[in-house]
């Protein structure tokens, strides 16, 4: 359960803290949600899916690359969707769906 709650985090939590501080933006800089998630103490396991959702999808392969190099992103996506899925999520996060 722990696990879904970080999660939905990250999809109902973590837009407006961005916004709040740089402004609505359609994508955010990388450091700037590192920034955000360490301030406000979200659970580090998923900055991956902070990523995919509020960085500029041209820039994931290089910035995976860099700092989840075991990570495939693909992978990744599709396991955070099946989890969601299961878990008969309906928000934010459902967006990684259309990427």
């Amino acid at each position: 359960m722990f696990k879904y709650w970080s999660i939905k985090r990250y999809g109902s939590k973590l837009l407006p803290l961005l916004e709040k501080k740089y402004g609505c933006q359609a994508y955010y800089h990388h450091e700037h949600i590192k920034l955000i998630i360490n301030k406000y103490r979200f659970n580090k396991e998923y900055v991956p899916l902070a990523y995919l959702l509020f960085v500029e999808p041209n820039r994931h392969e290089q910035l995976f690359k860099i700092e989840f190099p075991h990570l495939n992103i693909d992978q990744y996506k599709n396991e955070m969707l099946h989890y969601l899925t299961e878990k008969k999520y309906k928000g934010y996060l459902l967006t990684l769906a259309s990427g």
